[in-house]
């Protein structure tokens, strides 16, 4: 049997394929970026078109960049941008409504009206998580109850509602499958991870029909088949993971007490707990981290809801760079004696806070503050809002900080040397950068080559995890309490102006 395999990363801002030969190394690769909608402030919107189109694309280039055919292929992995909601028909495969992002805020009245009906106790006992706009459950109801003659579609069966992994695999199969994984399926509001089913006190408070629901199944299974005539062969698809959970395989975090956090467009910490789901007292959530042989394996996760987004922002919006690259000599150059900080609360602002309403503010600017006090400042919020999560993450798990754990990093922005070693003197420990900082389409693909048997098991990806440069912290202790005094009073501003 060969074994190539390809992952498919469906991102919010692009979509990616890679090809892996069997031992996980990346062969070749292609990707494509897609439109991004705001119809409306705090709304954010995909066409479930787009993100198809472009997977599609990019996984044909990346076969016939790799020089194989696609009978080489053992097998397809997919990771995914969680909690995006889409809606489609049945019989058509036709959204009913554009596909609504996890950054859209349009539900957070409804998850306000929620928290006053008493729904976030039982919702964090079930679910794991909390009441917010964030997740896919209110985003679904808010399509049965705002698009016109969808509820009674949905009601008559006609209508099937997924994530994005749930979206392609559905498109791949010709509508055949219409499946997830254990920790897609973990970031609805709708499914009870302590159980391992959808909820139904949950699917009745929110008002959706169990007939919308895609069948939930591990991270390694049998996914369902490709059509032949879209990449030439009938593919088998066994490896499916949301990108964070994806992303914790790929760093091989495999023991309760390890810890890694990536940097895309958002930034999602998570701390493997193990078989054990820990309730979080400081408003981090509790999810599955991936669920192997009908066993989740839990972890505490922290939500940061703009990361790299922040610097396509400096690029697009302030046009102070070209290029992401360029924040480095910007934030090198900066003014040493301005304490400059950025709170990018451009969608809310996420774990520990939980503040859909609230928005981005810059604070500490005198007239000589430009262009590279703004990046450095950009590229310092990272780290500051890492260091809230990690605070929050010691507090639910004391044992944390007597390990002195390294955090192990990955997604673009942590090419970034500047911005990993202010994250390693804010955090106050080792921050380690893998050789590969694509993990997330690495966990995909391991993940298929396990449910294929191209990989005989996780503990070889741990084997084979390279470390390409270690951050230890170097920032004086005095200095790093007064950065992070400053960093809370401006968190504190920004939620002043909130309450408006």
């Amino acid at each position: 049997m060969a074994g190539y395999v390809l992952a498919i990363d469906q991102g919010t801002t692009s979509s990616r394929a890679i090809v892996y030969d069997d031992t996980l190394a990346p062969l070749a690769s292609a990707q494509q970026e897609f439109a991004q909608h705001y119809p409306q402030e705090g709304w954010v919107e995909h066409d479930p078109g787009d993100l198809w189109q472009t997977v599609l694309e990019c996984s044909r280039q990346a076969i016939a960049k790799a020089g194989l055919v696609a009978s080489d292929i053992a097998a397809i992995g997919i990771t995914n941008q969680r909690e995006t909601t889409v809606v489609w028909d049945r019989q058509t495969g036709e959204p009913v409504y554009p596909a609504i992002v996890w950054q859209d805020r349009r539900t957070s009245a409804r998850c306000e009206q929620l928290k006053g009906e008493g729904l976030e106790t039982e919702v964090r006992a079930r679910t794991g998580l909390l009441l917010d706009p964030y997740f896919s459950g209110t985003k679904l109801a808010w399509i049965l109850d705002e698009v016109a003659g969808v509820r009674a579609r949905a009601e008559a069966g006609e209508l099937a509602f997924g994530t994005v992994d749930t979206w392609l695999i559905w498109q791949l199969t010709g509508g055949k499958r219409h499946v997830t994984d254990a920790t897609n399926a973990a970031r609805t509001m709708l499914y009870n991870i302590h159980e391992g089913r959808w909820d139904a006190q949950m699917l009745s408070a929110l008002n959706i029909p169990d007939s919308l629901l895609p069948e939930v199944q591990d991270c390694a299974a049998d996914f369902g088949q490709t059509k032949p005539e879209l990449l030439g062969a009938s593919l088998p698809i066994r490896g499916v993971a949301g990108d964070q959970q994806a992303a914790t395989v790929g760093q091989a975090c495999f023991e309760p007490g390890m810890l890694k956090s990536t940097y895309g467009t958002g930034c999602f910490a998570l701390l493997n707990t193990g078989a054990r789901a820990i309730a979080s007292e400081n408003r981090l959530l509790t999810t599955i981290a991936h669920q192997l042989d009908g066993q989740p394996t839990y972890a505490l996760e922290g939500s940061i809801f703009v990361a790299g987004a922040l610097v396509q922002w400096l690029r697009d919006e302030l046009g102070i760079i070209d290029d992401a690259s360029q924040t480095q000599a910007l934030a090198e150059a900066a003014d040493p004696s301005q304490r400059v900080y950025l709170v990018p609360a451009f969608t809310g602002l996420g774990a520990p806070y939980w503040l859909a309403n609230a928005r981005g503010s810059l604070l500490g600017m005198t007239r000589n503050t430009g262009p590279k006090e703004i990046a450095r400042a950009g590229l310092q919020a990272i780290g500051y809002q890492t260091s809230d999560l990690m605070e929050a993450m010691v507090g639910d798990w004391p044992d944390l900080a007597k390990m002195g754990g390294v955090l192990r990093v990955d997604g673009g922005l942590v090419a970034n040397d500047y911005a990993m070693q202010f994250l390693a003197d804010i955090l106050g420990r080792p921050v380690e950068r893998p050789q590969n900082i694509e993990t997330t389409a690495l966990g995909a693909a391991a993940l298929a080559a396990l449910g294929a048997g191209v990989l005989p098991d996780l503990g070889a990806l741990q084997q084979s995890w390279r470390l390409e440069r270690r951050f230890d912290p170097a920032m004086a202790e005095a200095d790093r309490a007064l950065a992070l005094k400053g960093w809370a009073k401006a968190v504190a501003a920004t939620q002043l102006m909130a309450e408006d």
